[in-house]
């Protein structure tokens, strides 16, 4: 090897630089565990000391912030906390951008576009789909109705739809950068170590990781509020309450005339029930009233009224919302208000902390457009304080212009005796009277039932300013910090004992050259995580187990080298010459390098269609590859030439494996019709399978809510499922994950809907359904919140909604076709010859159709989980990577022996490929094979399905490798091309026996 010095140079820099790197990492470490041991479990102590600390010098010369941002980032499955992926409304924006227009083919448009959207198609492309067909030509997106309007300058009817769309696409791109820039802003000020918050391309989708946040409920409130902040007049009580009674009369009468006979039923069944309840009663001296007699639609869901000269018009269950909202907005029931009120909007409160679940309804005065007198575009400072009373509250001020309005405002109020509302984001946070005249200098203060959290939230958020459009969290993700250890702990536990296990079999089968392998094995692991931490990478759990399946592709170098080795000595060469012939092209490098590039390629299209999890993944893997070829070509090589210089023998193998798998002549090709056979059965089987039993298709794919509760005993799955089925009136499915007091929980119940509150509501009948199950009480509170240390209760939950999971299923299909197409085109450029490439094609695409039909086939028998979801997307592509791996070592020894002097037909020349490369596929497979099985056992219940597809994967792909490809390679091979190189192989064998003669 030329230039030792300097690779021994870079080898000593690489190692230094990466542990360099890594030392931030362990001091970050180390005064985290000395924060958690000060604070005992309370995260705000936790905060508080980190942050204390945070301008401190504690590692050569720099601060703890400083040191911290250089730390390996742990993903939310290793560190706990929360990540959601926030959808920005594009039709919001379109409609601002229209002035609210009233065209009916921009609305309808507007409508239409999320169900013409393809997958991975914007909102914005399908809205113009949409709106090309609607037309038809008629009308146009310059029109002076729709988009030529004073909001928007730069657009004039004379303007064809293409040069519009060119202006929308760059408005709507800036108003998603706005909205990013809010999100950065309120994130910051949130208190999280580490936040991450990224545009995701042009989708309007925003990624927001929280490590360690806890709160779920209040993060979501935070992400979700737009700050659309309104100023209102409100009616007072006595004013617009005739209307409710009014509206309650009418719809109890249409209810009557539409379904008399239905009526006669309850109230037949109403007064049986009350008679039997009265005689019980009696007999047991208890005082049970009757059911009381239906007093109207309105009326029997109202728990009171409020002050006639107040503006609360009445008290309702937060869980009835929605009924009184649905009945409220019929045009048949507003027809009933009179002309002085016709515009009025009916809004909620916001719900109080001591009456959980009751919020109040208001009316507020509005005009046709909807305008208010004031909105939060005046406010230009907001700041959490104290009033009077010692109540947590929001101050304000307000620009000059808004101080002299809400100065106008205050004083009609105060003249009147009225009440303004303050109403953030549709709900009332407060309406107080003016009792002391108008107020001036545009100060104010928003009041309500505020713990200190609520009121920093609510001023961080109207500081930050409001966003340009709603914003609906389409996915999302919530790991508690128990769980999150618990991956740490069996990440590492499979790390060190897939590295022990691999390194054990090195040396065992290589002897010193499988020593050699080692170090370089050592030093890789090194660099990965130098280079890891050098990137700021997130490691995530697959992560961890990329790094795993590294440790077993990493050796596979050393191994081609090693085979290659003890070929070159058994043909009589000298150990010098012996590594050089090994380590040149025509020796192991070509082989190295091929198998590489396909792994490469599967790895680069997994990152570019992989989210969150499967990205850090593909990061691990792709690193993983580079820094394994660098210390296996380079490194192991040093000591090799080192025992060269000092005359020392180098066997590349053990007394015991000296004769191993050597002058093996297996006739792989006359069994082809048997293989073909088998695996022609394989992939029919697997077919009807897809057709019959189907797949257990993830949330990832379908949408839908995930949750994984931990019980405090064991519990039944069909129980629980029927149960929660129960109370949320859908089905709901519950599966054992892990343990007996560990369920999975997957519902699609109201996953298409967006909101803070639809999801707290989720969360409610979830605990509601579950506290059964609990031997000992448990808050909501302490069930729901990610609390330190807590290990009860759920501790994963995840969200995405159908849009998104369409999106990801399209990306799916694309990684797995676009990797195969990829490699496709590489060999047929490498190998000059397609049939090379369509064997490798057909080896691969057989060996994802077998994987794919035992999940099939066996999803619902298996003890752990086996969804198709990204996981198991990333596995697929992980063994599509593998076995073009395999195919491409044994192609190329057929390359080799074609072109070189082999003796015996094309059959046996490929037969003796095949052969020779069986030692180095035996080898790497069954590296592969303990340390996928380490992993399977020790490596947590979260990647058992995703490790197992990965197990079944190598094993069948080294099944195709052998008795596959190689013989689709044959048969597709021209007869003429085959008779060529048999007489040139005949003319290279008379040759070579003249001249010996």
């Amino acid at each position: 090897m030329q230039n030792k010095g300097l690779v021994k140079f870079f080898a000593i820099i690489f190692a230094l630089v990466s542990i360099y790197q890594l030392s931030f990492t362990f001091v970050t470490n180390h005064y985290e565990d000395k924060a958690k041991a000060f604070a005992g479990g309370d995260s705000n102590k936790e905060f508080q000391y980190l942050d204390s600390i945070g301008n401190q010098t504690v590692f050569l010369g720099q601060t703890f912030n400083e040191v911290r941002a250089k730390q390996i980032n742990k993903g939310l499955d290793l560190e706990g906390g929360i990540s959601v992926t926030l959808q920005i409304s594009i039709k919001d924006i379109l409609k601002g951008l229209s002035n609210n227009s009233k065209n009916a083919v921009f609305n309808k448009a507007l409508a239409d576009a999320e169900s013409m959207r393809q997958g991975n198609q914007t909102y914005l492309d399908g809205f113009f789909q949409a709106f090309d067909k609607a037309s038809n030509g008629t009308v146009k997106l310059a029109s002076s109705d729709i988009f030529a309007n004073r909001n928007l300058s730069e657009i004039t009817v004379d303007m064809s739809d293409s040069q519009v769309k060119t202006i929308l696409e760059k408005k709507v791109a800036e108003s998603v950068e706005s909205a990013y820039r809010v999100f950065r802003e309120r994130i910051d000020k949130f208190g999280v170590s580490q936040p991450t918050i990224q545009l995701l391309g042009t989708s309007g989708r925003i990624l927001v990781e929280l490590p360690g946040a806890k709160d779920i409920d209040r993060i979501k409130n935070l992400l979700q509020s737009t700050a659309q902040l309104e100023f209102w007049e409100t009616f007072k009580n006595k004013e617009i309450r005739g209307f409710l009674y009014s509206a309650n009369a009418y719809l109890e009468s249409t209810e009557k005339k539409v379904d008399t006979k239905k009526q006669e039923v309850v109230d037949n069944t109403t007064s049986e029930k009350s008679e039997l309840e009265a005689i019980l009663g009696a007999a047991n001296n208890d005082s049970i009233a009757a059911e009381p007699v239906s007093r109207g639609p309105i009326l029997d869901l109202m728990l009171g009224e409020g002050n006639p000269e107040g503006p609360i018009l009445a008290y309702f269950q937060a869980r009835d919302t929605v009924k009184v909202n649905a009945l409220l907005k019929r045009q048949d029931v507003r027809n009933l208000l009179p002309a002085d009120q016709k515009y009025a909007r009916f809004v909620w409160g916001k719900p109080a902390k001591k009456n959980e679940g009751v919020v109040e309804l208001y009316a507020l005065k509005t005009n046709r457009d909807g305008i208010p007198p004031l909105s939060g575009s005046v406010v230009t400072g907001a700041q959490d304080e104290f009033d009077q009373f010692g109540k947590s509250v929001v101050g304000m001020q307000m620009s000059p212009k808004g101080a002299k309005i809400w100065e106008d405002l205050t004083g009609k109020a105060y003249r009147e005796g009225s009440q303004i509302a303050i109403v953030l984001d549709n709900v009332v946070y407060s309406a107080p009277g003016v009792t002391s005249g108008p107020i001036s200098g545009g100060r104010s203060s928003i009041s309500g039932d505020f713990t200190i959290a609520d009121a920093k939230d609510l001023a961080n958020i109207l500081r930050a300013g409001k966003l340009p459009a709603g914003a609906d969290i389409v996915q999302s993700e919530v790991v508690g910090p128990s769980l999150g250890q618990e991956a740490i702990d069996a990440g590492m536990l499979s790390a060190v004992a897939g590295l022990i296990i691999v390194a054990a079999w090195m040396a065992f089968y290589y002897g010193r050259a499988g020593w050699y392998a080692n170090i370089a094995l050592l030093a890789n692991l090194l660099i990965l995580f130098g280079v890891l931490a050098s990137l700021g990478a997130v490691l995530t759990l697959p992560g961890i187990a990329g790094i795993v399946l590294t440790m077993g592709t990493a050796v596979d170098a050393n191994i081609i080298i090693s085979e290659r080795a003890k070929e070159c000595l058994r043909k009589g060469m000298n150990l010098s010459e012996t590594i050089k012939e090994s380590y040149s092209w025509h020796g192991a490098m070509r082989p190295i390098v091929d198998a590489n590039v396909t792994h490469i390629l599967t790895g680069v299209i997994l990152f570019a269609f992989g989210d969150g999890p499967i990205k850090g993944f593909a990061t691990t893997l792709l690193i993983g590859i580079a820094t394994s070829l660098f210390t296996s070509i380079f490194i192991a090589r040093i000591f090799m030439d080192r025992d060269v210089i000092k005359g020392r023998t180098l066997a590349f193998c053990t007394s015991i494996t000296k004769n191993w798998f050597t002058n093996f002549h297996f006739d792989f090709l006359k069994l082809k019709k048997a293989t073909y056979g088998l695996s022609a059965v394989i992939v029919i089987v697997s077919f009807v399978s897809f057709f019959t039993n189907g797949f257990d298709e993830g949330t990832d794919f379908v949408g839908g809510r995930t949750f994984q509760v931990r019980f405090d005993q064991p519990v039944a799955a069909t129980e629980v499922g029927d149960k929660l089925g129960q109370v949320f009136g859908v089905n709901v499915e519950a599966k054992v994950f892990g343990n007996k007091e560990q369920l999975k929980i997957t519902t699609k119940y109201r996953v298409e809907e967006e909101g803070a509150a639809v999801d707290k509501e989720v969360n409610e009948k979830l605990y509601e359904g579950l506290k059964p199950f609990y031997k000992e009480e448990l808050t909501y509170d302490q069930f729901v919140n990610t609390g330190e240390g807590k290990s009860l209760g759920v501790i994963q939950a995840s969200k995405i909604g159908p849009s998104m999971a369409k999106d990801v299923k399209q990306n799916a299909y694309w990684a797995v076709i676009g990797s195969m197409i990829a490699i496709f085109i590489y060999l047929a450029i490498s190998f000059k010859k397609w049939q090379y490439s369509l064997g490798a094609i057909i080896s691969v695409a057989h060996d994802v159709i077998f994987v794919l039909g035992i999940y099939s086939l066996t999803y619902k028998i298996m003890p752990w989980h086996m969804e198709i979801d990204q996981h198991f997307i990333a596995a697929i592509l992980t063994v599509i990577g593998y076995s073009m791996n395999d195919t491409v070592i044994v192609f190329d020894r057929v390359r080799e022996y074609i072109a070189g002097k082999t003796k015996g037909d094309f059959n046996k020349i490929v037969n003796d490929s095949v052969n020779t490369t069986l030692s180095r596929t035996i080898n790497t497979s069954v590296t592969l094979i303990m340390v996928l099985l380490i992993m399977f056992i020790f490596g947590g219940d979260s990647i058992r399905g995703f490790v197992f597809a990965m197990l079944i994967g190598i094993v069948v792909g080294t099944y195709s490798s052998l008795f596959l490809a190689t013989p689709v390679l044959v048969d597709t091979m021209p007869r003429k091309d085959k008779e060529e190189i048999e007489k040139r192989h005949k003319e290279a064998q008379e040759e070579l026996a003249a001249e010996q003669a």
